[in-house]
């Protein structure tokens, strides 16, 4: 132990101030030295050319500290304005190879700045190529990498000698970069893999030919290489925010050891780096709870002021993405865009409101600015715009409170380009409508004619299929309970439901199964459970109760809300049909005890085709620990539905 520990001090005592006192005493001090120990005892002075990171104070040294002294040709030209003048200093100074590749980088940052066509044809832009290609050798590490970004965004084709020269050059010297320098260079490889696809479509749109391209997979492999092994290096947040955002690249334990590090360094990050860290798992949809809760705290701590529009936008975007909620964030973003409504653009506006919309969390202000916002801008907003505005406001199932405008607006956007829309796009938007009240027999025979749901079914995925044969189903029965005056053939006969699928019972539903058997006292005749509808709803627990909360056999007794319409005896006088259904927690807004508008039209159609419901709410339901108590519970609610329902 007392070996590795003097091993150590060895290697980090020349780094620290103390050994500049070292140094003189060392070079002043020739006693009994022999050259040997001479030798070995400037060479731990000496810094050497990369050394492994024992700490983030070391790391932050080798980072800052340049390895040369600016000359005064580099110097001028980190204060031009334009590409010409540093095309013009560099005519009257010239430079050395090193020098040549801080101004090709300073030019091409004029460039995009500026603008500027033809730049590689001129001249002295070829004098500067020249001379960094004659002693690339000599190119400092630092201007190296940026050098090789610089040449491919200034449009120096990818198989140009100058550039594979330099990538070779890199790829010798890969093991003595900083972590930093190859962070940046893993920024190029993305950005000449994004631009050689963008080639590569292009060619194949145009051409109809398979480009020919050039990929340095030597470099790219060595480079992904020293980014795993040298993980520990990395120190601050700028650099694990470029990684993160490259993270299609990498390898899944490289991404766990840099969400590692992206939790030890969160409280370093500025908004801006927690915007790019959380967008690149979204990208990867990699939920890693501690470190988005990390961010999330750091970010509700940042001032106003760093919080721009675009930024709250993508944290939106994230969240949902992810289905990540951390409420106080919401509420912050909510508190920052309200005062902004009327700076967005609609794509801002539909895209915040989808988020949200994923998210399950309805803010009332925010969708009522959200409506606003449209009826003063309907011109602006494209028709699948308006089409994903109802959808978030249909999933939230929230209700304008002054919504005539509003919905004017949207039928007379909707009036040309709905029979335009593609299928699946078409249902969701017409069920949206039935959720929100608003559907009309325009839109309603649009999505049931036989034309159309050949389309919604043929070749599509099962899970799909089946999802979008419930909601016609939906919409069938808005058109059937609903007071429209129309009459159209059920979507059940065109579209059966697929045989074999068994569905399992969630443990709310089964505990409500056994506690209704006995409160029927297990009376099969009595009770039916896990009921499907013709109307596309299922329901829990069915039962049928007399003039005094009695359940009463229903196996003979008339069901037009069955496939087969039940038995053939008419109802009692005074039977009442009950429907109980369970809500899950998922059934519910965040935070909130509304439905979401699915299950708010389960309960108004159920409503409509003469059940009275009883809701089992899961909050309610888990706190009842016995079982003569979940009796108790259906008991009582069964007699306050029936009074309000006789009240009415």
């Amino acid at each position: 132990m007392t070996t590795r520990l003097l091993c150590r001090w060895a290697r980090l005592f020349p780094r620290c101030p103390q050994a500049v006192t070292a140094s003189a005493r060392l070079q002043t001090s020739t006693v009994h030295q022999t050259e040997p120990m001479c030798q070995m005892s400037l060479s731990w002075i000496r810094p050497s050319a990369r050394h492994l990171c024992q700490g983030s104070e070391l790391a932050r040294m080798e980072e800052t500290t340049l390895p040369y002294e600016q000359t005064q040709v580099v110097r001028l030209v980190e204060k031009a304005s334009s590409p010409e003048e540093v095309l013009q200093l560099w005519a009257e100074h010239g430079g050395s190879a090193s020098d040549a590749a801080r101004c090709l980088v300073q030019l091409n940052l004029r460039v995009m700045e500026k603008g500027g066509e033809g730049i590689l044809q001129d001249p002295r832009c070829e004098s500067m190529l020249e001379t960094v290609h004659s002693q690339v050798s000599s190119v400092w590490n630092g201007s190296l990498v940026g050098l090789l970004r610089a040449l491919t965004m200034l449009g120096l084709p990818s198989d140009a000698p100058l550039l594979c020269s330099i990538q070779n050059e890199v790829l010798w010297r890969i093991r003595r970069l900083t972590y930093r320098h190859l962070a940046y260079l893993m920024d190029w490889v993305a950005f000449q893999r994004r631009r050689s696809f963008a080639e590569h479509k292009r060619l194949l749109t145009t051409t109809k030919t398979r480009p020919q391209t050039y990929e340095n997979e030597a470099l790219t492999t060595a480079l992904l290489k020293q980014l795993e092994l040298r993980w520990t290096e990395l120190c601050d947040s700028r650099t694990v925010s470029i990684l993160m955002g490259r993270a299609s690249l990498f390898t899944p334990s490289l991404m766990d050891k840099l969400e590692d590090k992206a939790l030890e360094l969160a409280e370093s990050f500025s908004a801006e780096d927690i915007r790019k860290v959380a967008f690149a798992l979204a990208s990867q949809n990699r939920r890693a709870v501690p470190l988005l809760r990390a961010l999330s705290y750091h970010l509700n701590q940042k001032p106003s002021s760093e919080l721009k529009t675009p930024l709250l936008l993508d944290i939106a975007y994230v969240y949902g993405k992810l289905n990540f909620h951390q409420t106080q964030v919401l509420q912050r973003i909510a508190a920052e865009l309200l005062p902004r409504l009327s700076e967005l653009s609609s794509l801002d506006v539909t895209r915040c409101a989808k988020s949200l919309a994923f998210l399950k969390w309805l803010h009332l202000p925010m969708f009522e600015g959200f409506a606003q916002h449209y009826v003063s801008n309907s011109e602006n907003y494209s028709t699948l715009q308006v089409c994903n505005l109802l959808i978030s406001f249909a999933k939230l199932n929230f209700q304008l409170s002054k919504g005539e405008e509003f919905y004017q607006k949207v039928h007379k956007a909707l009036e040309g380009p709905f029979q335009n829309l593609e299928p699946f796009l078409k249902t969701d938007v017409v069920w949206s409508l039935c959720v929100l009240n608003q559907a009309n027999p325009y839109y309603i025979s649009s999505v049931t004619k036989y034309d159309f749901l050949k389309k919604l079914t043929a070749g599509g995925i099962v899970d799909r299929t089946e999802s979008y044969r419930l909601k016609l189903l939906h919409i069938s029965a808005f058109a059937q309970l609903e007071p429209l005056g129309i009459t159209i053939e059920s979507p059940s006969v065109l579209l059966p439901a697929p045989q074999g699928k068994v569905e399992v019972s969630t443990p709310l539903q089964s505990s409500l199964h056994t506690a209704l058997q006995s409160l029927t006292n297990s009376r099969t005749q009595a009770l039916r459970t896990a009921v499907k509808t013709i109307y596309g709803w299922t329901i829990d627990g069915e039962l049928m109760v007399d003039s005094e909360n009695k359940p009463i056999d229903l196996e003979n007794l008339k069901a037009p809300h069955l496939p087969g319409g039940g038995g053939r005896d008419a109802l009692p006088a005074g039977a009442r049909r009950i429907a109980f259904v369970a809500w899950e927690f998922p059934n519910f807004c965040l935070r909130s005890k509304d439905l979401l508008g699915r299950f708010a039209m389960q309960k108004r159609h159920l409503q409509l085709a003469g059940f009275i419901v009883v809701e089992v709410p899961y909050f309610e339901w888990l706190e009842l620990k016995s079982d003569w108590q979940k009796v108790a519970y259906l008991k009582d609610k069964l007699g306050k539905a029936v009074a309000e329902d006789m009240a009415k």
